[in-house]
């Protein structure tokens, strides 16, 4: 599973994963505070957001060069662009900070982050194992432009892989064509795969042609089976295969240049 839809929106796992993580903290702490008669919610709350700025500030100073000709997107972030260690570094200066100051916070602060930040690690851990033993490349059968029936696998080549699952009515999955589309050329050595959900092909040729886009492997699924099988509920979702065809990694919602170095850079590494 990779995403869960709630109504109209969708989360990816690790957002739901840190809201439950935040919801026990927050209950514990008000637990813990009602006893010795200190509220702790607001500090929490400020906690998180703090977390939140230090996890993108420490991203776009380690990728900043990709920012640079549109500083702007600094600000935008739907590309999921978080340094996990650089939040946590701020979160914790602050609630040292918050407990120098405000001694009755200590054992309602401590117990609360304690709970979640175990919630989250524990469930992250978990999240992570699994993947890395079950998650494969597909054996979902797509369909070329030119109407020829392939497996997913075969079109890796024995390179790593990135599957973009999208639409031609999905305005994240224009937005982030021409990020992809560029990084075919900047990464010659992984293989990437766009796999339209849903629409014929001649749809697909048409949006091709519309925005100028030479995509090298563009492929058919229009039953929605790759969706299914991946546990995808929204689009765009962008899934990272190593060499040896195990998904390491997922990502819903729209990549930025930044975004897409951060997620190929384990596979680079390898």
């Amino acid at each position: 599973m990779l995403s869960v839809s709630l109504g109209p929106f969708a989360l990816a796992l690790s957002q739901l994963l840190l809201l439950a993580a935040f919801a026990l903290a927050l209950l514990v702490g008000t637990l813990v505070g009602r006893k010795h008669k200190v509220p702790v919610a607001g500090t929490l709350m400020d906690l998180l957001l703090i977390a939140l700025v230090s996890a993108r500030v420490g991203f776009v100073a380690l990728y900043f060069s990709h920012y640079q000709e549109a500083p702007w997107q600094i600000f935008d972030i739907r590309d999921g662009g978080f340094h996990p260690l650089s939040g946590l570094i701020g979160a914790l200066v602050y609630a040292l900070w918050r407990c120098w100051r405000a001694p009755a916070l200590r054992r309602p602060l401590a117990s609360a982050t304690l709970a979640g930040g175990l919630l989250w690690g524990g469930l992250s851990s978990l999240s992570l194992l699994m993947h890395a033993q079950a998650n494969r490349i597909p054996e979902t059968a797509v369909t070329t432009l030119a109407g020829e029936s392939r497996q997913l696998s075969e079109l890796a080549d024995g390179k790593p892989m990135v599957v973009n699952l999208w639409a031609t009515w999905c305005p994240p999955c224009i937005r982030e064509m021409p990020v992809l589309d560029a990084a075919q050329t900047q990464y010659p050595d992984v293989t990437f795969v766009f796999a339209n959900q849903g629409e014929p092909e001649e749809t697909i040729r048409q949006f091709l042609a519309r925005h100028q886009l030479d995509l090298t492997h563009v492929v058919s699924d229009q039953s929605g089976a790759l969706g299914r099988t991946v546990g995808s509920q929204a689009l765009p979702t962008t899934l990272f295969f190593d060499a040896k065809g195990r998904q390491v990694d997922a990502h819903l919602g729209e990549l930025s240049q930044a975004s897409l170095a951060h997620r190929l850079s384990p596979l680079l590494a390898k």
